[in-house]
């Protein structure tokens, strides 16, 4: 497991990650991380490896772009301190577009999101152990559905600067994708975006797969 004795974990992104955590630091226990991966991460961390004494905090914010993550940097990242940070951001840069197509000045392009994102990976690199990095997602099976597409475009750089910068990769889409096979995408998350607990579990799975949780570990 790529996570060692005392380190803090801070993760941090929009609605998804969010969950109704705790304000203004979701850490501590039960409800203050949220009702989403973030608090199944921590549960399945904390349990099997107790060990460990890690630290899990969350600091999304529902309705965050990357332009927003930007603005609250200092305060809700550096500040912190935190030895691994995970990133999840950018469906809110894409669902803009579409749900909002008139209203131009919100709108996060492709260039921006990938400048201000890396840019925040820089900023932060040098005092980290590891960097995770979570592709956004729309849970949508067909690839060529407008949005799904576009999300792609954005996850595409999300996977660009984890492999130029070290990062371990969570591929958010490609999670979904697999459980799409089988399960309609409502039954997931009415919306596409904003997903149950099942959906969450996808999520959490996927993010433990990244830094190589062991299912089998004995205590």
């Amino acid at each position: 497991m790529k996570l060692g004795y005392n380190d803090k974990l801070v993760m941090i992104g929009d609605s998804i990650t969010d969950c109704g955590r705790a304000r203004p630091v979701g850490d501590g226990r039960f409800e203050t991380l949220g009702n989403g991966y973030v608090s199944v991460v921590a549960a399945l961390l904390q349990s099997t490896y107790p060990e460990l004494n890690l630290q899990i905090v969350n600091m999304g914010i529902s309705g965050d772009t990357v332009r927003d993550l930007k603005a609250r940097w200092e305060q809700d990242v550096l500040a912190l301190q935190p030895n691994w940070l995970s990133i999840m951001i950018g469906i809110n840069d894409v669902w803009r577009q579409f749900d909002q197509p008139h209203s131009i000045d919100v709108h996060i392009g492709l260039e921006e999101y990938e400048t201000e994102l890396e840019q925040l990976i820089v900023q932060t690199k040098p005092q980290l152990k590891g960097l995770i990095l979570m592709t956004p997602f729309y849970i949508e099976p067909q690839a060529d559905d407008r949005m799904r597409s576009r999300m792609d475009e954005y996850g595409a750089v999300v996977k660009k600067l984890a492999q130029k910068h070290g990062a371990a990769l969570v591929d958010t889409q490609q999670a979904f994708n697999k459980v799409t096979e089988y399960i309609y995408p409502a039954a997931l998350a009415w919306d596409r975006v904003h997903p149950g607990l099942n959906g969450h579990a996808v999520l959490a799975r996927a993010f433990l797969q990244s830094i190589d949780y062991d299912y089998n570990k004995n205590l």
